[in-house]
């Protein structure tokens, strides 16, 4: 017989070791890049992105930052009533998101935009139902994101560093849709017909993301479709 305290610890470690596992990958990976990236321009209005591979990294960098700020508040101000599981799961989430926005900080070096501003008030943090429903929302919308930034990376060695962060995000997702109805894992709204996950373009996913965007950022070369 399955002990669920046990399942729960053993899909705890496997979520930790996960992202980790990824975001070492993707170190190694971008530590054998000999190229140097272009420095976006400084005399653009708003934080620009740059373009090409340049733009799309900062894209998800920017993404990266969003998700990890999120789940920083959440973890110094827990909502009420949260159960010490819970605790350790939205903990862990945070550490990968952070680990990521490092990540691409430290590969894009010189050519990564700056830190950006982020406004939260439309989230309640003290309640379960407001907090999870925003992390469900960010999740799914990154996992798309990277599905989407994936036929406009050029680069075979950053398209594969997408590919790991977004199945690390993809397991962000199933278990945050899990911890608000338990089993749900997925439905209509993020898998389609053929049974794959949705995308959207880089244009639509700022659209989304940009209420929660306080910095003004310039992506006109951003690549998009």
């Amino acid at each position: 017989m399955i002990n669920p305290k046990k399942e729960m610890l053993n899909r705890r470690n496997f979520l930790r070791y996960a992202g980790a596992g990824a975001a070492v990958t993707a170190l190694v990976m971008t530590g054998c890049k000999d190229d140097e990236l272009p420095v976006p321009k400084p005399d653009e209005e708003g934080v620009y992105f740059g373009s090409g591979d340049i733009a799309i990294l900062n894209y998800a960098y920017a993404l990266e930052q969003l998700e990890a700020a999120f789940y920083t508040k959440v973890a110094e101000a827990p909502y009420s009533g949260i159960s010490d599981l819970e605790m350790q799961y939205l903990t862990d989430i945070r550490d990968h998101e952070i680990t990521h926005r490092e990540f691409f900080k430290a590969a894009i070096g010189d050519s990564a935009i700056e830190g950006l501003e982020f406004d939260f008030s439309s989230v309640n943090f003290g309640s379960r139902e407001s907090v999870l429903a925003t992390a469900k929302a960010f999740e799914d919308l990154g996992v798309s994101a990277y599905n989407g930034a994936g036929r406009l990376i050029e680069d075979v060695a950053y398209l594969a560093l997408a590919g790991k962060i977004v199945s690390v995000e993809a397991r962000h997702a199933a278990l945050i849709r899990d911890l608000i109805s338990n089993g749900s894992f997925a439905d209509s709204t993020v898998i389609d017909g053929n049974g794959l996950d949705t995308s959207r373009s880089p244009g639509e996913v700022l659209d989304i993301a940009s209420m929660y965007i306080k910095t003004p950022v310039n992506v006109k070369d951003l690549p998009n479709y």
